[in-house]
């Protein structure tokens, strides 16, 4: 049997007793932190595949380059919309740079003056997926750099995450008896257990007043800080231009719903879904669903206006989902392709089983004023 799919990284088990035994107990955002970004042993920054058929996940931008077309048609028009200059496109969190090759070859075939003025920013962390990058992206040599975020300050474009938010370290929280309490991470009998305790972060009790939002008595539930300050940190940095956000979440109203008892916590390896973090440590990419109220929420306090929010599919087909997938079609003149081609694609905008709802969709402009997006075309008045 393949140990990875059994055993944790035993460097990384090692480590996080260490860290038990010092402090105590540990927070479960720091834990999940350094089960993802330690170093050495995490698993973003570890040399694995973690994206497609041979990883542990599909996202939008490993389904079809499609996703990327269409971000690029909406990306041409903000480039319009900023007086057709220079245009930085920032992206942090860029994976092995699938949705960044698909944007690009999309504007440099069909934008090509947009592409001329384009500069492309990898914002990445990840070692591993910077040499994934760098060898993704060779054909467009010149067009593209790579960056910390801090040195995009008075950047005049876009800055844009796909799937980056959800894989930010959370704080998990239950109500009980009318307060907020904490989980954190002890050790077990049987390796690591959890005790839930006074909040460690004074923050996290404001979020929920800032929020005006929470878990409902006896229910458990993430918080992101770190996407709130994500959040204001980009909205400083913008001179002028966007932030597009893609990432699966709800509003809070719905995230901290009565029904939702055990939060949105999901672990993923090898294309399986699990809810237990303490198995695969190093292994198993740890998520939580977005909160898309607090990131408008923040924006605006920082001068960012919410210009669209809405599902995935609506996005996709507000910038012209049908037509594309009807022009491919009719380029394939093999009926089973065309098919598989049909139902490969719909995985991007159907509810159920897909991408298409659970996904959402924020821009986010600042000294825009509020234009009508390209993606804001209604399904109505979509022609076939």
């Amino acid at each position: 049997m393949d140990t990875e799919t059994t055993r944790s990284k035993p460097g990384l088990v090692e480590h996080l007793q260490a860290l038990i035994a010092q402090q105590g107990g540990i927070s479960f955002r720091d834990f999940m932190a350094q089960c993802l970004y330690h170093p050495a042993y995490g698993y973003y920054t570890g040399e694995r595949a973690r994206i497609g058929k041979g990883g542990d996940f599909f996202t939008s931008s490993s389904v079809h380059s499609v996703f990327g077309a269409l971000i690029a048609r909406q990306l041409e028009q903000m480039w319009q919309l900023l007086g057709r200059g220079p245009f930085v496109l920032a992206e942090q969190g860029g994976g092995e740079g699938h949705l960044a090759l698909d944007i690009l070859d999309a504007a440099r075939t069909k934008y090509p003056e947009f592409y001329g003025q384009l500069r492309y920013c990898m914002v990445e962390i990840s070692p591993d997926n910077r040499a994934r990058q760098l060898a993704t992206l060779v054909g467009h040599e010149g067009r593209v750099a790579w960056c910390e975020l801090s040195e995009l300050a008075g950047m005049q474009g876009c800055l844009l995450s796909n799937e980056l938010l959800d894989a930010m370290p959370v704080h998990l929280v239950e109500k009980r008896q009318g307060r907020i309490q904490e989980v954190f991470v002890t050790s077990g009998p049987d390796g690591f257990a959890e005790a839930l305790r006074d909040p460690g972060c004074p923050d996290i009790e404001a979020h929920f007043d800032w929020l005006g939002a929470g878990p409902v008595e006896g229910n458990r539930a993430e918080v992101n800080l770190e996407a709130v300050r994500w959040m204001r940190q980009v909205a400083r940095l913008l001179g002028r231009g966007f932030v597009l956000t893609i990432d699966y979440g709800y509003p809070a109203a719905e995230l901290y719903a009565p029904f939702r008892r055990t939060g949105t916590l999901m672990c993923y390896h090898r294309h399986s879904a699990g809810e237990d973090p303490y198995r695969r440590l190093g292994h198993q990419d740890i998520t939580a669903h977005v909160d898309y109220t607090a990131l408008q929420q923040a924006g605006e306090e920082e001068g960012l206006e919410s210009l669209y929010f809405g599902e995935q599919y609506r996005f996709l087909m507000g910038l012209g989902f049908l037509e594309e997938l009807m022009r491919l079609e009719a380029l394939e003149s093999d009926p089973k392709k065309a098919q598989a081609l049909r139902m490969c694609l719909k995985n991007l905008i159907l509810p159920e089983g897909g991408m298409g709802e659970t996904f959402k969709v924020l821009v986010q402009g600042k000294n825009v004023g509020t234009p009508s997006l390209a993606c804001h075309r209604a399904l109505k008045d979509i022609r076939i």
